[in-house]
């Protein structure tokens, strides 16, 4: 297993450069191939969420779609704040303990995870795009 490690850069990240702390996130290099496909054949509440996340609407911060952490691959990304984002279906409902380890996961590389089920995107996109902007506000701080 091959491991390529993703240097996550940030005004942050530069701040721990200084004090000689760097911020990498690790990720199998096979995940690039299969986040590429998921971007290409987005579920419509990806497609819906991205037309309000994308090209820096959420407070001037950029978010990547499919994104490579570790050994998964997170629904939207930003670098910066370290703010991962997952829609979950019905799929989701079955998994409920491997969610919760594969967050927990992904927690520990000190990424905030938040997550909405895809219905909630599709029918109140109003309350969500309210929560990532707390988030967003909240992660803010901490930079």
């Amino acid at each position: 297993m091959r491991v390529f490690y993703k240097l996550i850069e940030s005004k942050s990240m530069k701040r721990r450069k200084r004090r000689g702390r760097i911020d990498i996130i690790p990720y199998r290099s096979g995940l690039v191939k299969k986040a590429r496909e998921l971007r290409n054949n987005a579920t419509p509440a990806e497609k819906h969420l991205w037309t309000f996340i994308s090209r820096k609407q959420i407070r001037g911060y950029d978010f990547d779609r499919q994104t490579p952490i570790n050994r998964y691959i997170v629904d939207f990304f930003c670098k910066e704040l370290k703010l991962a984002i997952e829609l979950d279906g019905i799929y989701h409902e079955l998994q409920s303990k491997k969610d919760l380890r594969r967050q927990n996961r992904i927690e520990s590389f000190g990424v905030r995870v938040i997550r909405f089920e895809e219905k909630q995107v599709l029918k109140d996109i109003e309350s969500v795009l309210t929560e990532i902007e707390y988030w967003v506000k909240k992660l803010e701080k901490l930079i």
